[in-house]
């Protein structure tokens, strides 16, 4: 009896510890609106250590976004009205119009980038004005932004990832878009940029696009969990345009065939066409819009590229040079790190695809990484929600691993 009486003494010390802790919460989020430097004190606060349940941690995350979204809101809504944004030097004006009828969940967002290059900005600035006209989605919000630069890489740049994280996040405060229905494409030029966006920014997109565009260096491994359309005028030779786009056909093919539940792909060569495909790619919009974002896939392949990113879905790293490529798998609470090019990695972990009440195990070949309980906290919300600025962005814990050198799957 006596132990039965110190077990409940625990248990109900811990539960007011964790009501404490939300309570807390509202109270520091009261003291005064948010900003960024207020912000990045939040998960340094003693409330955030705390260990929270299920409930509590979505309740947590829920408050911490609505402070952030009205933080952003203030902040952002003269760049809205401008229908501008600027980071740093740089500035990128936008335009968009909405089709259709809004559904329950909210908009679908399709960004679609412009074709030129390096060209005069008259150039570019007319391919911009094309743009708008190209393509009308049958429900959505078309959104077309003008090249902050009038080089030949003109959307693949590094600033572009920056830019393009910032208008989602606008276009979900600001126009009510549902961030597990977004969708980017782009002609010439402007699918250049696609090859490259969408397989490093995959983890913010539901399908992309490429029109007539050249993808340089990249490869299509990180565009597992998206759906990927391609299309290309057969007698597009220019820059090896067309040749390149039946090997990258040939490479998704072959991605899909070796991993069945990833890489969904459709690949249309348009025969007697050349860089102009006379609009025939249009059907390129309603196969995008078949695809939902999933947020937490059960697989994730993560190759890095030229721009490089901290988080991809569930993983984070600060070990970004060489391009390296990291491939994990989830399995009820067992997640697997078959591949790794990296020897430091953090899991993000939210229970919509672990049970955080149970251990989670983390392995890699043979070696165990860890294996042990999780807690779910407000600093781990806070800083997931910082990251990635949008309304369920929040994981609500995470375990650091060191992982064998080389750790490739063959030791």
């Amino acid at each position: 009896m006596r132990q039965l009486l110190i077990l409940l003494a625990t248990f109900v010390s811990a539960s007011a510890a964790q009501g404490s802790s939300l309570s807390d919460l509202r109270a520091w989020l009261r003291q005064a609106p948010l900003n960024d430097e207020r912000f990045a004190e939040l998960p340094k606060q003693a409330f955030a250590s705390e260990s929270l349940t299920k409930s509590q941690a979505k309740q947590a995350a829920d408050l911490i976004w609505a402070a952030r979204s009205e933080q952003l809101r203030e902040e952002r809504k003269a760049e809205m009205d401008k229908r501008e944004i600027v980071l740093g030097d740089k500035k990128m004006p936008f335009w968009f119009k909405t089709f259709g009828k809004k559904p329950a969940t909210g908009h679908s967002l399709f960004i679609s980038m412009h074709g030129g290059g390096g060209a005069p900005p008259a150039v570019n600035t007319q391919q911009y004005e094309n743009q708008k006209r190209l393509y009308q989605p049958a429900e959505g919000i078309y959104l077309v932004p003008r090249a902050p630069t009038d080089t030949w890489n003109l959307w693949h740049q590094g600033h572009i990832d920056a830019f393009f994280d910032r208008i989602i996040t606008n276009m979900v405060i600001f126009h009510d878009v549902n961030p597990d229905r977004v969708y980017i494409m782009g002609y010439s030029a402007g699918g250049d940029g696609v090859y490259q966006l969408a397989p490093r920014m995959a983890d913010r997109l539901a399908a992309a696009a490429m029109m007539a565009g050249h993808p340089n260096e990249t490869k299509p491994d990180g565009l597992r969990n998206i759906g990927f359309t391609l299309h290309m005028g057969a007698l597009d030779g220019a820059y090896r345009r067309n040749q390149i786009a039946a090997e990258w056909k040939e490479k998704l093919a072959a991605l899909r065939k070796s991993d069945p539940s990833g890489y969904q792909h459709h690949i249309e060569i348009h025969p007697g066409r050349a860089h102009w495909m006379n609009l025939e790619d249009r059907v390129a919009v309603p196969w995008m819009a078949k695809f939902t974002r999933n947020r937490f896939p059960s697989r994730i392949v993560w190759l890095q590229d030229d721009v490089t990113h901290q988080r991809f879905y569930w993983l984070r790293t600060s070990q970004t040079g060489g391009r390296p490529r990291i491939v994990a798998e989830v399995r009820d609470n067992s997640i697997s790190i078959p591949e790794s090019d990296v020897q430091t990695l953090t899991v993000l972990l939210h229970d919509d695809f672990v049970s955080l009440d149970k251990p989670i195990r983390i392995v890699s070949g043979e070696a165990e990484l860890f294996d042990g309980s999780v807690e779910r906290t407000i600093a781990t919300i806070a800083q997931s929600i910082a990251e990635r600025d949008e309304p369920g962005a929040a994981v609500y814990a995470s375990v650091s691993v060191k992982l064998p050198a080389n750790a490739d799957g063959s030791k």
